[in-house]
């Protein structure tokens, strides 16, 4: 008999353990799980930080264009003002290049 109580011992004892190995493996699982999510959130906000950081890169350049555009017409519009015959002649040889180039091609 006394062989069966050892047998029954290493039985429960044997349960026992794989009990605790489940729980183990268990909060091992939602700690991992945990790690995932906060790296997933880690990198989404990294990823959306970059983005708006091209954003604003972006944004900061079209308005620095639109600047110098703005800049460049305001001296054309100062030198038609001061030399309209030159304007008028510069236009009526781009017209006719324009025309020639146009007519050549067909």
């Amino acid at each position: 008999m006394s062989n069966i109580k050892h047998l029954e011992q290493a039985s429960q004892d044997f349960a026992a353990d794989l009990a605790a190995l489940r729980d183990d493996i268990a909060k091992l699982t939602a700690s991992v799980s945990a790690l995932a999510r906060a790296e997933a959130s880690s990198t989404t906000n990294t990823v959306l930080g970059a983005v708006d950081q091209a954003r604003k890169k972006f944004t900061e350049g079209a308005a620095n264009a639109q600047d110098r555009v703005g800049a460049v017409g305001s001296d054309v519009e100062a030198a038609i003002a001061r030399n309209p015959l030159v304007a008028v002649l510069a236009a009526l040889v781009a017209g006719l290049l324009i025309g020639i180039l146009s007519r050549s091609q067909k």
